[in-house]
């Protein structure tokens, strides 16, 4: 399969409504929210979406892509751990070549060639490590206006104790719960072919990340994420022409404009998305993609 032949660019704008997007898990598991007030969804939870997504496109009935780094609670194989997946999945004898076992997971593994993924073993005499850069790079996503005033804490109990004989409530039965009332997030990500070449991620590849994308928040919903609470509003794609492209990611992606039209947004219309063109550069602009 030829690997990936054009340079491509990506955003993706998203409307968080009554939901947590991403906790922290240092701070109570409170939405994430940087210095400045902005709230962030780290790229580690966007490509968690992504991974759960791909997992779920089906041909002829049956899961089209492997994916290599599954969740515990939403697996395709029995696996209790990333070191049992790779020491089933491939034979010894490949995972003692490191040439042959870079080929073999990224022929396997579609997160693996699109992402990239460290590999490391405990072997007699000394361990083996081996690192591969994926072509696929997704940025943290961030609220285009501050969130701090915008969460809300909430005290909850649970009306059994998971402790004890039943007759009187334990501390187990106090906890938080934490929410961002509104919040519109964007965040950005490119396809390098240089890098694409090397794990053989294809133009195939492309577009099936291409369709997750916009329907990330699909069966994803949580106590903390309600069905609906979030969606993909906006979705952008630029296709450069050739392998190198004609302009930088950085530039591309400021081409794009989210601002607030009013002081106090409440929701994505109050806000004016636009993009401020580049010649020679087309976008597709795809609008309520959920």
């Amino acid at each position: 399969m030829d690997s990936l032949t054009k340079k491509i660019d990506f955003a993706v704008v998203i409307s968080v409504k009554h939901a947590n997007p991403n906790g922290d898990p240092l701070n109570g598991n409170r939405p994430r929210v940087n210095y400045d007030g902005s709230g962030e969804i780290s790229d580690v939870c966007i490509k968690r979406k992504m991974r759960n997504r791909l997992m779920e496109i089906k041909e002829s009935n049956k899961y089209k892509y492997n994916i290599f780094v599954q969740s515990d609670d939403n697996k395709l194989d029995d696996y209790g751990s990333l070191r049992e997946r790779i020491e089933k999945e491939i034979d010894n004898n490949v995972r003692k070549d490191e040439k042959k076992l870079r080929e073999e997971v990224c022929k396997k593994w579609i997160d693996v060639r699109a992402f990239g993924q460290v590999f490391a073993f405990k072997g007699e005499g000394k361990g083996v490590s081996v690192g591969i850069r994926g072509p696929v790079s997704i940025h943290p996503a961030f609220s285009v206006v501050s969130v701090n005033d915008k969460v809300t804490s909430l005290q909850i109990t649970k009306s059994v104790s998971g402790e004890g004989d039943g007759s009187k409530r334990g501390s187990d039965t106090m906890g938080m719960k934490h929410r961002v009332d509104h919040g519109l997030y964007v965040f950005y990500g490119s396809m390098n072919p240089q890098l694409a070449s090397i794990t053989g991620f294809s133009d195939e590849d492309a577009k099936a990340i291409k369709e997750v994308l916009k329907k990330l928040f699909e069966n994803d919903a949580s106590s903390a994420r309600p069905e609906g609470s979030m969606e993909v509003v906006r979705f952008f794609w630029w296709e450069q022409i050739g392998p190198v492209g004609k302009y930088s990611s950085a530039k591309v992606h400021r081409t794009l404009k989210v601002e607030p039209k009013i002081p106090e947004p409440k929701s994505a219309d109050d806000y004016e998305i636009k993009i401020d063109g580049l010649e020679g550069l087309k976008s597709e602009d795809v609008k309520g993609c959920v």
